[in-house]
């Protein structure tokens, strides 16, 4: 079992940029395959980007390719999103997750984190 924290959230202008992080607790982060998620207001929970075991893979949703890089430290049990170039529609609660298979389905991660907020001002 792992426990997640994100943290990182706030409110920033168009075009600026934030870094959330997601600390995770146990020794057993190497084996969680970790993505990030967003829901914003009114809508449903969707997948943003996902980062493999050793971090030599990575994979992103079309709305933020080229814009959020997500890595991770297995040293410090922490997974990073990046976020530059940020819009007003990126304005969301942000969720970090754990998964011990490689997938990019909101349904096959096992384990959450709270969120933290992000809101983009124009």
């Amino acid at each position: 079992q792992v426990q997640l924290v994100e943290s990182g959230g706030g409110l920033v202008q168009a075009g600026g940029s934030l870094r959330l992080s997601c600390a995770a607790s146990g020794r057993t982060f190497i084996r969680y395959f970790m993505g990030w998620f967003r829901q914003a207001p009114g809508k449903e929970r969707e997948f943003v980007a996902a980062v493999s075991w050793s971090g030599g893979s990575t994979y992103y949703s079309d709305s933020v390719k080229g814009r959020f890089i997500i890595s991770r430290d297995n040293a410090k049990n922490t997974v990073y999103l990046q976020m530059n170039s940020l819009k007003p529609e990126d304005t969301a609660a942000y969720y970090c997750a754990a998964t011990g298979i490689a997938t990019l389905r909101e349904a096959e991660y096992n384990y959450w984190g709270q969120g933290t907020r992000v809101t983009i001002s124009s």
